[in-house]
């Protein structure tokens, strides 16, 4: 009866192992890629909460004017 094993040779080995690195440089990569995504993420989140802010900071100043132009209009 013949047994189903498999032989591999020394050129399969190398393949393997040169797949191997690759693989490992791909993570390499992808992991600081993640990285720097990650912390543009927070720079972008950080922008928005400040633009946000001066939004509303700018909103409220606005709508102060506007009261400030009404209430002379009425007075004059």
């Amino acid at each position: 009866m013949d047994s189903d094993k498999n032989v591999y040779t020394e050129d399969d080995l190398r393949q393997l192992e040169q797949r191997i690195d690759e693989l490992i440089e791909t993570v390499g990569s992808l992991k600081h890629e993640n990285t720097s995504l990650k912390q543009q993420k927070d720079k972008l989140v950080s922008e928005r909460s400040q633009l946000i802010e001066k939004t509303e900071m700018a909103r409220s100043r606005v709508e102060a004017m506007i009261s400030r132009l009404r209430s002379l209009e009425l007075g004059s």
